[in-house]
């Protein structure tokens, strides 16, 4: 398989009886993803069960009996891959509970797939999962609808829910929705088109992961590297070698291109690109590479360099952002936090907490305090500048975590306005 195969990113998002299980169960074994005794191990416990056929959701079963054990798992992940495209799938909880652990995976994902069961429609766990992958962002959304066998199949039942989705989403302006129709049971419209959806002339589920187009995700026109590390090696050979390392957040950068050092504002022309495997003339986000410049500049780690564009960040000490409240200790605006943001940590206070937004119907509350799994809409102050974008222009520098400096746990994430 080729090594440079495309990665994507995607959870899946659903109810309990939804039908998730059975659907990431298919999608691998359909796509040839699992191992024999794996396969051997589901079948032995299927026919223990008394069940006709391979309970595919058993290939997720450990996580769900874990949960009702009461332990706190974040997101599961399951990896396969298909001659065109690397997959990396986030198995999200779909309890309202665990409203951070969607916003959490959503946050670096490519796509969300949301069931639907056929028989049930759009229901409020449907818009709180769709309101959660437009706050962060996500730029595709599948809405799958499973269970097609247990309606025959109907094309007018598959139109009625899309219909009824269509409407909410235009309520958030998303744009890029693809609806299918599936049996995740049977196979239908997953990995194969199957013989009970001839009606449908859209994609099968696995073929709209391979060739959907993901380039556009990465903001490509504005250039953003934060800085890492400074590097200084110890050695005769590279003795006068000085290096700003880290991750190209958005756009390109090329040998010859003048940059500006932020929040100084020095500029300077790029001498070197540097990577473990040799010198590049051009490097592209999200490659990790070692800049050198062609003048002395005092730059440390949570600089951020940057070139001229039409969008130039804010270097600013005061934004607005929605939060994602994550710890069980709630907000106490009285305390002094950490906001890490990029490479760059800052001490922090929440001068306003403007509004809560419940996440079933949309609708905003006056609020005085942030519990576990709230979003709210929040004004920060940090003591220190810090170069940004909006969340919508680029995902990496415009989100940022807050820190607990008592306890160093992460107890917030938030993307500013």
């Amino acid at each position: 398989m080729n090594t440079t195969t495309q990665l994507l990113r995607f959870i899946t998002a659903g109810s309990v009886d939804d039908g998730k299980s059975t659907l990431i169960g298919r999608l691998l074994h359909d796509s040839k993803s699992i191992f024999e005794d794996q396969f051997s191990a589901i079948s032995k416990t299927s026919e223990k069960r008394g069940m006709a056929a391979v309970d595919l959701s058993l290939l997720t079963d450990g996580l769900q009996a874990e949960r009702e054990q009461g332990i706190t798992i974040d997101v599961a992940y399951r990896y396969f891959a298909t001659p065109k495209r690397k997959f990396i799938i986030g198995d999200t909880p779909g309890h309202e509970q665990y409203t951070r652990n969607m916003v959490t995976a959503a946050s670096t994902a490519n796509l969300v797939v949301i069931l639907i069961d056929a028989r049930k429609g759009v229901l409020t766990q449907t818009r709180r999962h769709t309101y959660l992958a437009s706050l962060v962002g996500v730029p595709h959304i599948v809405l799958a609808v499973n269970k097609m066998d247990m309606v025959d199949y109907a094309q007018a039942r598959f139109d009625e829910i899309v219909a009824e989705y269509k409407a909410f989403a235009a309520q958030l302006n998303l744009h890029d929705v693809t609806f299918i129709p599936l049996s995740a049971l049977n196979g239908d419209m997953v990995v194969d088109r199957g013989d009970n959806l001839d009606w449908y002339q859209g994609p099968a589920l696995l073929e709209l992961l391979e060739n959907i187009e993901i380039e556009h995700d990465v903001n490509t026109s504005d250039f953003r590297f934060p800085v890492q590390w400074v590097c200084r090696p110890q050695s005769e050979k590279y003795h006068d070698f000085r290096g700003f390392a880290g991750r190209i957040e958005a756009g390109e950068v090329s040998v010859g291109d003048e940059v500006t050092v932020l929040p100084s504002g020095r500029t300077t022309t790029v001498k070197q690109i540097v990577t473990y495997d040799g010198n590049l003339q051009t490097a592209f986000a999200p490659q990790s590479v070692t800049l050198t410049l062609a003048d002395e500049i005092d730059i440390s780690r949570g600089d951020m360099l940057v070139r001229s564009s039409a969008h130039p960040p804010q270097v600013e000490k005061e934004f607005e952002a929605t939060l994602c409240w994550l710890s069980e200790a709630p907000l106490d605006k009285n305390r002094k936090y950490l906001v890490k943001h990029t490479t760059r940590t800052a001490k922090a206070l929440f001068q306003r907490l403007d509004y809560r937004v419940d996440v079933n119907t949309l609708q905003q509350h006056a609020a005085d305090k942030l519990q576990m799994n709230e979003i709210a809409r929040v004004s920060i102050k940090t003591q220190q500048a810090l170069v940004f974008d909006r969340y919508d222009i680029d995902r990496a520098t415009g989100s940022f975590i807050v820190i607990d400096e008592a306890t160093n746990n992460t107890v917030a994430a938030g993307m500013i306005a």
